[in-house]
């Protein structure tokens, strides 16, 4: 069970990366970039071919992030932006976010191939030991550098000026515009740091796993179910909603079969979306709610 629940959280990390990316996009512009996942997938493939390259593996990092960001903000500028400016209030942006997802995908092919290609070890493979459960370096760094990350966010979020005001953009842009903050500077930043927290996921599942022109497609639909268990309130909420999917994930693997992985995002969606459509961070707003209403009661009858 130790293992089921550790190796979740690591795979649940990157799904966690991935969904604050999106949250991060939402929270600010109020569109989801359905092409998150593939700027994963430009994340691990830069860095990939830079390192192949014969570039330090600290560089080649380094470059895939930075790629991964500014691809974010290219999204932001050539799929979103335009649309924001004819109809703020359209849905348009699904279909030109998803153009963009397919553009990088078959881009990625012509350019590198079709084929998988192994991603160069960053980490030694050497297992840890907890318990009675088996972790490698790198799954291990994945999980500190993920919390690291939220928790980060959230400082900046809470306690910054630029974090204020763009809570202040999140809330009301046309106030916030109106008190001079700078809404499409904020939505420039917040779609680069949507990129670069995929950038970040995709060098660190990497070493893992593989280098594939496809790769966003798998990690942005769990990217997304995270986002969704998670809720819109807190992009933070993301972040537990891709480790509590990576623990669900892995149990359904361990009770089911290993393929349950391929289905088994699809089934929280509806679950979540049955029982908690604003996602788990919904609970706490409405049992607030109800004590309010119950005291609120309690009050008109005395």
């Amino acid at each position: 069970m130790l293992q089921v629940v550790l190796s979740g959280l690591a795979i649940g990390a990157i799904y966690g990366l991935v969904g604050m990316g999106f949250a991060i996009a939402f929270y600010v512009t109020r569109v989801i970039n359905f092409a998150e996942g593939q700027l994963l997938m430009v994340g691990v493939m830069i860095a990939a071919a830079i390192a192949r390259g014969g570039a330090n593996p600290v560089l080649a990092v380094a470059g895939g992030i930075a790629a991964a960001g500014a691809a974010g903000v290219v999204t932001y500028l050539v799929a979103v932006k335009p649309v924001l400016a004819f109809d703020r209030f359209s849905f348009a942006w699904l279909v030109s976010t998803l153009g963009v997802a397919l553009i990088l995908q078959n881009v990625a092919a012509i350019i590198w191939g079709p084929t998988s290609r192994s991603f160069p070890t960053l980490l030694n493979g050497t297992g840890v030991h907890i318990g009675s459960a088996t972790l490698t370096v790198q799954e291990l760094l994945t999980i500190g550098v993920a919390v690291a990350m939220a928790a980060a966010f959230e400082l900046v979020r809470k306690r910054t000026l630029f974090g204020k005001a763009g809570m202040a953009v999140a809330y009301d842009p046309e106030m916030a515009s109106a008190l001079g903050v700078d809404t499409g500077t904020m939505a420039i930043v917040a779609f680069a740091g949507a990129g670069i927290f995929a950038g970040v996921a995709g060098v660190l599942i990497g070493p893992i796993t593989y280098s594939n022109p496809y790769l966003g497609n798998t990690y942005g639909i769990a990217g997304f179910v995270a986002l969704m268990i998670g809720g819109t309130e807190r992009p933070v909420g993301a972040m537990v909603g891709g480790l509590i999917l990576g623990i669900l994930e892995e149990a359904a693997k361990s009770l089911i079969n290993t393929q349950a992985s391929d289905w088994f995002p699809f089934v929280v969606v509806v679950a979540i979306l049955l029982l908690m459509p604003e996602g788990v961070f919904s609970i706490g707003g409405r049992i607030r709610s109800l004590a309010g209403l119950r005291r609120s009661a309690g009050e008109a009858v005395s």
